[in-house]
């Protein structure tokens, strides 16, 4: 039983505190520490999260109103803002890493049964990356522009359940396909990704650890037809081909042979081209993949709407990917509550429920008894759903 508990105390319990402690330990988090130790400086990030709170004074605030509810909330003093701010922008970002990483492989075992559409036992994944704009006079270590910062968001997107596999966070300048290089690549899994990471010599890597690839070939490609298969053409398919490369550098670069799909959507009259090292697959399941390659699209729109990624508390390197990392935690901590608690609602509802009832002293399956129901009756059109399956 959980009487006596507040709604957020209750959804903190879910998160292994002993493997953070091993954590903390590990990066010399909590060492000469006397007031908010890690563990309370991520309960205070993650209650700006599930409020929405903006500001540093504004999470002072809103704890400071609760004095009687923090105790039992996990916060042994009131939180200050100078010692926030002093927190994250002193203690290691890696901390907040590593707890993203331990949630998102109990999170990833919870949902690994999970479907996207597409028939298919292998493991398949999303890759891209989404742009936060900052300014530049306050976040000189990031720049992207002649007068503007960004971050990026590279992330490698688990179809199965929409739980980020793997997170790099980089200034703006980096070049997506330069991630390629740091993924720690899966034999027979399926990574989709638009052609912005065409690279012959990385995906030729890919090819060589047992991995398979889809992504969309640029215009202009040079390289030559070796043969041809059947292909229905009342199904949308132009041609599948075998091909191989011509040009000097990607010769070498590839020198294998690729499959070549045209395909002519029949929703948008496009013509689109895809690329792939995988021979067995029918090419409409190929055309299939890379169509579900949207969810990584909206996943970035849906964290982008519903986290607190867009302002950051803090201008400091350390500062900002604290508070990605707590956001990417949050995230996943909800997300294995609604599958371990099997509740019918979608993440929106369960944060909009959370947002106004944290200090409840109610049970979580009580709080979210309603939420299916309030999901299907009320959900608004431009609110994006995941884990809808």
């Amino acid at each position: 039983m959980n009487l006596g508990k507040t709604l957020f105390a209750q959804l903190m319990g879910f998160v292994p505190w002993t493997s953070f402690t091993r954590i903390v330990a590990r990066h010399g988090g909590d060492s000469g520490v006397r007031s908010l130790s890690c563990a309370e400086q991520f309960r205070a990030m993650a209650f700006a999260q599930l409020t929405y709170r903006e500001s540093l004074r504004d999470i002072e605030a809103c704890l400071l109103a609760n004095q009687t509810k923090l105790y039992s909330m996990g916060f042994r003093t009131p939180v200050k803002r100078s010692t926030l701010a002093d927190a994250n922008e002193g203690r290691d970002w890696h901390i907040w890493e590593d707890l993203a990483t331990v949630l998102i492989r109990r999170a990833r075992k919870l949902y690994c049964n999970g479907s996207f559409g597409v028939d298919l036992s292998n493991a398949v994944y999303a890759l891209d990356a989404t742009t936060i704009d900052l300014c530049l006079s306050l976040f000189p270590w990031a720049p992207f522009r002649s007068a503007k910062a960004a971050v990026k968001l590279h992330t490698l997107l688990d179809l199965r359940g929409n739980i980020p596999a793997f997170i790099h966070i980089s200034d703006g300048k980096t070049h997506e396909v330069n991630v390629l290089d740091t993924l720690l690549v899966e034999a027979g899994a399926f990574y989709v990704m638009d052609r912005g990471y065409l690279d012959f010599s990385r995906l030729f890597t890919l090819h060589q650890a047992g991995a398979f690839f889809v992504t969309r070939a640029k215009r202009g490609m040079n390289a030559h037809r070796v043969y041809s298969m059947k292909v229905d053409r009342s199904t949308g398919l132009i041609c599948d081909q075998r091909i191989a490369l011509d040009g000097f550098y990607t010769a070498q670069n590839y020198p294998e042979q690729l499959r070549r799909i045209r395909f002519k959507d029949p929703e948008t009259g496009r013509t689109l081209v895809f690329l792939t090292n995988n021979t067995a697959l029918p090419a409409l399941t190929i055309a299939a993949l890379y169509k579900s390659r949207w969810q990584v699209e909206l996943f970035f729109k849906w964290i982008k709407q519903h986290l607190r990624i867009k302002r950051f508390i803090g201008h400091s390197q350390n500062a900002v990917k604290t508070q990605i990392w707590c956001a990417v935690s949050t995230y996943v901590l909800i997300a294995i509550v609604k599958k371990e608690l099997q509740i019918d609602a979608s993440l929106y509802t369960l944060l909009q429920i959370l947002s106004v009832s944290v200090f409840e002293k109610t049970q979580l399956q009580q709080a979210f008894q309603g939420a299916a129901y309030i999901s299907e009756q009320s959900n608004p059109a431009n609110q994006l759903d995941l884990f809808d399956f």
